[in-house]
């Protein structure tokens, strides 16, 4: 598994780009980071947000008014909380996920980091997750953060995505391939 470029691109790419100049300008990206994050979890909680976000029926004056108010409420200040009404001024609102994980993308390629996406059928213990993150440290020589999924549907394994690459060793997939290879024999 090779080191692949995370680097965001499209629109949501410039805005994540443009913050994380500013926020590095001002010293002020772990700030930043833990205010999207706070954001992104916000999202992730809130249907009524999400529908906010994503829906185009809501005029940019509602939308900004409505994440003004949540960033209110949330603490979010500064940097971040003005980055966040100039995408809702701007109707671009839509994007905050993907300017998010792009910006998170800058920070770990500034930092010599990058971020698998592991998923497991059960939670990881403390332990485990050491083994992963050391695993990885080897194979692509730098240091690794892990974004650990839970789905029960992969039976049991582990799936792990770096960048382009991705690496199944999940039990669904092998009785998949076992149920496939069982049917080329009749």
């Amino acid at each position: 598994m090779a080191a692949d470029d995370q680097t965001p691109t499209g629109m949501a790419g410039r805005y994540a780009t443009a913050l994380f100049e500013l926020a590095s300008e001002s010293n002020a990206v772990d700030t930043v980071l833990g205010d999207l994050d706070r954001f992104g979890a916000l999202l992730d909680e809130s249907e009524d947000l999400r529908r906010l976000v994503n829906s185009p029926v809501f005029s940019s004056e509602d939308q900004l008014a409505a994440v003004t108010a949540v960033l209110e409420r949330a603490g979010i200040t500064g940097i971040s909380a003005n980055f966040i009404r100039l995408v809702a001024k701007n109707r671009r609102l839509f994007a905050i996920k993907r300017i998010i994980i792009g910006f998170r993308a800058l920070v770990a390629q500034s930092r010599g980091e990058l971020t698998a996406e592991v998923t497991v059928a059960e939670p990881l213990s403390e332990a485990r997750m050491q083994d992963v993150k050391s695993t990885l440290r080897e194979i692509t020589s730098k240091d690794v953060k892990i974004d650990v999924k839970v789905d029960p549907k992969i039976i049991g394994g582990i799936i792990v995505q770096l960048g382009s690459r991705m690496v199944d060793a999940s039990v669904r997939t092998k009785l998949s391939a076992i149920q496939h290879a069982m049917k080329e024999v009749r």
